[in-house]
């Protein structure tokens, strides 16, 4: 059997463009001038149709998909991502090191909450679980949205492994951050952690409630009972 190559692929995409759906999702993913990802372009096809695509091109090497992960297209972009977190469960200990270099050096085009969000917690989160965290506290420093987004969702992964303080940790430093994109982030973390550790999530919401943004507030405290919620946010300022 013949393997498909880049340019099969950029065929097959070009074959499932719709422009309707391109100009809804361009609306959609807020790419208008001054909005969080202005100029962003897309082909209009949707996730579903992009992962299937992605399972046959599984044989694309590294550079190739640094190609597709670099590119102008957002859909591109996500099957990129799609590709190296495949390839990142499947690599021996150095190969798994070389995909988290390669995502580290390329964060610039991991920049929209659906690429962080789909990558962030298979790839260096998964990496950095049994190792030295310090590049997490970097992107939670950093200018950039998405690279502070990549942050906080990269610990879902220590969240599902019974993990959660740099989870609260990061949570803490990005608690006043005023992008609602980060504060739904965040709030969703925090979110989780109450799940898997009621007192730990109560305990940082009860101490922060007063300064984290109402929408980070909300997003942490909506699997708390109706009660107790209501009575946060009556109790919060």
């Amino acid at each position: 059997m013949q393997l498909l190559s880049l340019k099969d692929l950029e065929k097959e995409l070009a074959t499932n463009s719709n422009l309707p759906k391109a100009q809804i999702l361009s609306r959609f993913f807020k790419t208008g001038k001054g909005e969080y990802a202005e100029g962003d372009q897309f082909l209009g096809i949707q996730v579903p149709v992009q992962r299937s695509i992605a399972k046959k091109y599984l044989n694309l090497e590294l550079p190739d998909i640094v190609t597709l992960l670099q590119s102008t297209i957002h859909e591109k972009r996500l099957i990129a991502l799609i590709l190296l977190s495949a390839k990142f469960e499947k690599n021996d200990e150095y190969g798994k090191e070389k995909i988290f270099n390669v995502y580290t050096q390329n964060t610039l085009y991991i920049n929209n909450w659906d690429l962080v969000d789909e990558s962030a917690p298979k790839i260096p989160g998964r990496f950095l679980f049994d190792k030295n965290r310090k590049q997490l506290y970097l992107w939670a420093n950093s200018k950039n949205i998405w690279e502070r987004r990549i942050s906080v969702l990269a610990t879902f992964y220590f969240i599902r492994k019974g993990d959660f303080s740099d989870t609260l940790k990061i949570a803490t430093l990005l608690r006043k951050d005023d992008h609602d994109l980060i504060q739904k982030a965040v709030g969703w973390m925090v979110r989780e952690v109450y799940k898997a550790n009621q007192n730990l999530g109560l305990e940082w919401i009860q101490k922060y409630k007063n300064e984290i943004p109402r929408t980070m507030l909300r997003y942490s405290i909506e699997k708390i009972p109706e009660i107790e919620r209501k009575k946060i946010l009556i109790s919060s300022r």
